[in-house]
């Protein structure tokens, strides 16, 4: 009798795994189909083609002309704040593409330009960036969110994504910007 009630067990062990992973997988696309949508909704207003002019100095004095540099190559930009709970999540990540890709990051109201570099050098992150400490460049490319990340080839917007983005997401979008 107990060797009937290990064969019961033994059977729904596999149809309760199989249940689990279909649940998990249902959850998966669920949580894609939501956070492309807001990808969708919140990107309505941003530049789908070419860019806002857009020549600055960053935040240690290097002179940026965005336009110009992705004609040179594929760049990252990268709008956040110091403030932002996901940008958080997202910035090591911006910081680790940094070194295979070119970055620049637009720091949004997040204090001047000592204070910036003081929380840009705690976390040993080395992007370039520059302050908009008045949220003039966020307005001006129509951003409602942060992060967003643009993935900018020859002046023109070749990829979009607001939130969280995963690292292997955001290599992928570069590499096929390259």
């Amino acid at each position: 009798m107990a060797s009937k009630s290990t064969d019961e067990s033994d059977k729904a062990k596999p149809s309760r795994l199989i249940k689990w992973i279909r649940e998990a997988l249902l959850m998966g696309l669920v949580l894609i189909a939501v956070s492309t949508g807001l990808d969708v909704w919140r990107s309505q207003s941003m530049p789908q083609d070419e860019i806002p002019p857009l020549v600055a100095k960053s935040t240690t004095g290097e002179h940026i002309d965005l336009i110009t540099r992705s004609h040179e190559k594929p760049v990252l930009v990268y709008f956040w704040g110091t403030w932002c709970s996901v940008c958080r999540f997202v910035s090591p990540t911006i910081n680790w593409l940094d070194d295979s890709f070119d970055v620049v990051s637009i720091a949004v109201k997040s204090g001047d330009n000592r204070r910036l570099n003081a929380y840009l050098g705690h976390h040993e992150y080395g992007f370039t960036t520059i302050n908009d400490n008045r949220g003039s460049l966020m307005q001006q490319w129509g951003i409602s969110a942060v992060p967003s990340v643009f993935i900018i080839k020859d002046g023109e917007v070749s990829s979009v994504t607001t939130g969280f983005s995963t690292p292997p997401g955001l290599w992928l979008r570069m590499k096929m910007a390259s």
